[in-house]
């Protein structure tokens, strides 16, 4: 096939690189410094330093060439770009199938990726790709497993057919509401299981945590319309579990540098890459006080980063709770 990945930071150039194996795929990069250094070096240093990119792979700053004889779009920018990426691709009268690779929410309208594809490009075959995946893993072929989901039974087992390599085991499913809320939720509880490990809680902490935490995805995911069955599988406790405890998680990075005493100002620029979480945590919220869906550790993250609690009062305002029953 010829495939296009718009969005050339750590992920997209991962997922060029596997595509690569089988497919030609063409890269797209909004700024023209990167792209020189795509094509100069042939690797992406700023995002993804030491994976050289496959000759199958053709750098571009420019959409429309991106897009030219294509037969699958793959879409891994970050979702605040996503709403404006659509919008340039339908200006340019496109009608092509999407594969969505970013996981969060659209700050303000609190809309998953696939409700805003609805939004700007109705009625275009789209899916979307989740599940435990760190960047440069995939990008080493290390085996690693991922759903691409759909609406569409047909669309979501032809193409998970047609992505797949041999590391690179593709599922597919119809579950795509439940599939984006756990991509985008793990990310906030990632960075409470990175505040609990950086205050050195310990391994029972940080597994309470990711137990509670899936919780809470389950309930707002089912709200949402999820089904619970996705949440136990590879896009919920399987990407939850990766992020929480995996050294390559940026976001748990913000966590464990929040509870040493350094401020998100800081961390932010640090790190250099989009830290999903920090972003997915307020309309999270929102949408948990709206529905009034009990979400304890997601409300502990929002107040330490846009309340300015300290993570101390943070922690023992969630540890005082009454326990009350076990429920999911």
């Amino acid at each position: 096939m010829n495939i296009a990945v718009l969005g050339a930071g750590a992920w997209g150039t991962a997922l060029a690189i596997s595509l690569a194996a089988r497919h030609r795929v063409t890269l797209w990069t909004r700024n023209a410094e990167h792209l020189a250094e795509l094509t100069s070096l042939r690797v992406n240093q700023r995002y993804l330093p030491g994976h050289s990119l496959p000759d199958s792979i053709h750098p571009t700053t420019v959409l429309s060439e991106a897009l030219e004889g294509v037969e699958l779009v793959f879409i891994v920018v970050p979702v605040a770009g996503l709403r404006a990426t659509l919008q340039q691709i339908a200006g340019l009268n496109q009608s092509l199938p999407l594969v969505l690779a970013c996981k969060g929410f659209e700050v303000d309208s609190a809309n998953l990726p696939c409700q805003v594809v609805e939004e700007v490009c109705p009625d275009t075959p789209c899916g979307v790709l989740s599940g435990p995946s760190f960047a440069q893993e995939v990008a080493m072929g290390l085996p690693t497993a991922l759903t691409l989901a759909s609406r569409d039974d047909v669309f979501a087992r032809h193409m998970a057919n047609e992505i797949r390599s041999q590391n690179l085991r593709v599922y597919s499913g119809n579950d795509v509401i439940g599939v984006e809320v756990g991509g985008a939720l793990k990310n906030v509880i990632a960075i409470a299981a990175g505040i609990s490990d950086g205050i050195g809680f310990g391994n029972n902490a940080r597994a309470a945590l990711i137990t509670r935490g899936l919780a809470e995805i389950t309930r707002l995911g089912m709200a949402l319309g999820g089904c619970r069955e996705t949440f136990t599988g590879l896009t919920g406790i399987g990407d939850l579990i990766l992020t929480c405890t995996g050294n390559l998680s940026r976001n748990r990075q913000v966590g464990m540098m929040l509870a040493g005493g350094r401020q998100l100002a800081e961390i932010l620029p640090e790190i250099g890459h989009v830290t999903e979480g920090v972003y997915t945590v307020r309309e999270a919220y929102g949408l948990g006080q709206a529905l009034q869906i009990d979400m304890p550790v997601t409300q502990a993250v929002y107040s330490i980063l846009y309340e300015k609690i300290s993570v101390r009062n943070a922690i023992r305002d969630m540890l005082d709770r009454e326990p009350g029953v076990e429920t999911s």
